[in-house]
């Protein structure tokens, strides 16, 4: 089954938290930092603006990108945890 966002809406997938620290010492879950990257794995088409016209999305598929640190929707998927965010909400995105 595919999830398509509606509207201005982006769904990200978290990237994993780091469990070692530079040092090599396993850090416990308790500190372990809340993980602000994400990839894009669906966007929607985009907003409509007052004239009518579509307001083009900001980011793609496969784009990595910098979260808020609180917000979203959690969303499960066939048995993995996405989250849903508008695409104003977005804060950035890496890119190379």
């Amino acid at each position: 089954m595919k999830f398509l966002p509606m509207f201005d809406r982006v769904l990200v997938e978290r990237l994993a938290a780091e469990t070692m620290s530079k040092g090599g010492i396993m850090l416990p879950e308790k500190a372990q930092g809340k993980v602000l990257q994400a990839t894009v794995v669906a966007v929607g088409p985009g907003s409509t603006n007052q004239k009518g016209y579509l307001t083009p999305m900001s980011v793609k598929i496969g784009e990595t990108v910098l979260l808020p640190e609180y917000g979203g929707t959690k969303v499960n998927l066939e048995d993995k945890e996405y989250f849903l965010f508008r695409d104003a909400d977005i804060l950035g995105k890496y890119v190379e």
